[in-house]
């Protein structure tokens, strides 16, 4: 029986199923949205929103458990400078995970794990709405016709 045994196996060693883990979270929160299997994804999110609670602490011994587990210094001092100011005001829930369908090769349940407030949300916010591009108007009948005739002209003489 498995009674109070939480976490996902994944069919790794345990050596290799915490390096897996590790890898992927700091691949998270490096780019903010991975693309993975469900199993990994809900696996992955509980250690990432961990990692974001102790970026929001902001304190020394917090930052020195975030780089125990995270791979990257690099990674580390963007999620206490950047992501986890952030969620300041969010008392968890800092992931979202969007199942995008089953993988071609072994069927497998694939989903996209993200944090909720992505950089790109967080800049477009603050610009306001993205300006939009102008349309290229089709061309009428008479540009489309005079195009042709120009090149015909400018070739011959």
């Amino acid at each position: 029986m498995r009674h109070l045994k939480s976490g996902r196996k994944l069919n790794r060693s345990g050596s290799h199923r915490r390096a897996l883990l590790r890898n992927l979270v700091t691949a998270l929160l490096e780019r903010e949205r991975i693309r993975t299997t469900d199993a990994k994804a809900k696996e992955v999110r509980r250690f990432a929103e961990r990692m974001i609670t102790l970026g929001k602490r902001g304190t020394l011994p917090a930052r020195r458990r975030a780089l125990a587990f995270i791979q990257k210094p690099g990674v580390v001092r963007r999620l206490f400078d950047e992501i986890a100011p952030r969620f300041k005001d969010r008392p968890g829930g800092y992931t979202r995970t969007v199942k995008i369908g089953i993988r071609r090769g072994d069927a497998a349940e694939m989903a996209v794990i993200e944090l909720t407030t992505r950089a790109a949300d967080v800049a477009a916010a603050e610009g306001g709405e993205k300006k939009k591009k102008p349309r290229r108007r089709a061309a009428g009948k008479g540009e489309a016709a005079a195009a042709p005739a120009r090149k015909k002209r400018a070739a011959a003489g």
